[in-house]
């Protein structure tokens, strides 16, 4: 995978961080598009809330059953669920027959081919947003943070990143003249080396996902700050992640194309959301703990002769815990824009 970056290098120079990151993760051979490359799930690269168990989704079919009430509960109720990978939220959903099944259009958006041939059959596969408005939910489940974006480096001012070759063939990080004019989130001032992610392209999306709902909503699920400021005074290594088969991997530049790079959203670059919860606030708020309580009840009557559906309900409560931890999952941070 390098060496298509080096390639480029070659071609045009110094390349910003942002189209690194883009080639690294979306390349021809890049982490989430070449045959054999990076995913969510046990067997995988990370574990999203969605492959702790189908709770998540059953949690999600609620959320989607309340939204269809609240936009009079139109006959035909589209789902896009971007960034959807092998489509496990999608079979979770679908399995949870919530009372908007009948109406349930369910979209699954996924850039990469191989992951776009897992997707189940009750499903539409496809690679970029619908072009026609819908009435339903947008979920962006742990996609925004994925997104390519800028890298700003303070040193006498702020400056942008980008990456070039070194004499021995590495890559190495070198920085713009500073930037100006500086965007209102960025701090005027900050400590020798200090970063921050300028996230345009997440922002342009969440504006573009928005865009196409008629009725209903948009709903992200990430690692997220409040403030681009929060993340300048952090060392980069808490939020400026690579991940591979379960581990931190190595630095950003190393093994491109062989680890995931992601950071954490900070919402002051973002179109400002309706709601913003932690998924703890938001699973307990759509009834999380009462599917719990039932898991249990039906678990404690079958347990003698247990049979599938009873090892489903009683794995709610290892699952459940999984998803409300505040150390782990259940910090992310929901956000919801309403329309309509």
């Amino acid at each position: 995978m390098t060496e298509e970056i080096r390639a480029e290098i070659a071609a045009v120079g110094a390349i910003p961080f942002e189209r690194f990151m883009d080639l690294a993760l979306y390349g021809e051979d890049g982490f989430y598009t070449r045959a054999d490359g990076g995913s969510a799930g046990r067997r995988g690269d990370f574990i999203t809330s969605p492959e702790v168990g189908p709770l998540f989704g059953a949690v999600l079919a609620r959320y989607l059953d309340t939204e269809w009430d609240r936009i009079g509960q139109p006959d035909q109720f589209t789902v896009v669920d971007v960034g959807a990978g092998p489509g496990t939220l999608a079979r979770s959903i679908l399995a949870a027959t919530a009372r908007c099944s009948d109406a349930l259009q369910y979209v699954a958006v996924e850039v990469s081919a191989a992951q776009r041939d897992r997707h189940p059959d009750q499903i539409e596969s496809i690679i970029t947003l619908p072009s026609e408005p819908i009435d339903g939910v947008v979920i962006a489940n742990e996609l925004l943070d994925n997104l390519p974006f800028r890298l700003a480096v303070f040193d006498a001012g702020w400056r942008e990143a980008y990456v070039d070759v070194a004499s021995d063939g590495s890559l190495v990080e070198i920085l713009s003249a500073p930037i100006d004019p500086l965007p209102p989130y960025l701090i005027s001032t900050a400590a020798l080396g200090a970063r921050a992610p300028l996230i345009e392209r997440a922002a342009a999306y969440v504006s573009e996902m928005r865009a196409i709902i008629r009725t209903g909503s948009l709903l992200t699920v990430d690692y997220g700050v409040a403030l681009t400021a929060g993340l300048a005074a952090r060392p980069w290594r808490d939020w400026l992640r690579t991940y591979r088969g379960h581990e931190r991997g190595a630095h950003y530049l190393a093994a491109a194309g062989a680890q995931d790079i992601t950071t954490d959203i900070p919402f002051d670059q973002l179109l400002e959301p309706d709601v913003v919860r932690t998924q703890n606030q938001f699973l307990q708020r759509c009834g999380i703990t009462e599917m719990v309580e039932e898991g249990k009840r039906v678990w404690q009557e079958q347990a003698a002769r247990p049979g599938l559906e009873a090892m489903k309900m009683r794995s709610r409560v290892s699952e459940s815990e999984a998803l409300l931890d505040l150390s782990g999952l259940g910090s992310f941070l929901v956000a919801e824009w309403r329309i309509g």
